[in-house]
């Protein structure tokens, strides 16, 4: 599991490190052309349920940190499914990788 550490201090948000690597793509793309956006994500029944959204924002400090070693392939539909989400007025939501699409 990774983390996205968001903020001083920082708010800790552990991820499995595929999910992580998408995500990582995703909001800095957005943040690259400075754009602010929501983050919201599930808590899921081992994390007590629930959910959060948190403001990304480009003034504030960012950190990806990633358990493997390795960079994990990326699923292009995965990665344009999470950016059209990003681009909704709900912001960025993490949703379930879909198969990729065969090119």
């Amino acid at each position: 599991m990774g983390k996205l550490i968001y903020g001083t201090p920082g708010t800790e948000i552990e991820l499995d490190d595929r999910v992580l690597a998408h995500l990582k793509v995703a909001i800095v793309t957005k943040l690259r052309r400075d754009e602010k956006f929501l983050l919201s994500w599930q808590h899921g029944q081992e994390g007590g349920g629930g959910r959060s959204s948190i403001w990304i924002h480009p003034s504030i400090p960012l950190h990806f940190k990633f358990n493997g070693n390795s960079q994990p392939a990326l699923n292009k539909t995965w990665l344009e499914e999470l950016m059209l989400t990003a681009n909704s007025t709900g912001g960025l939501h993490i949703i379930p990788e879909p198969e990729p699409v065969a090119p």
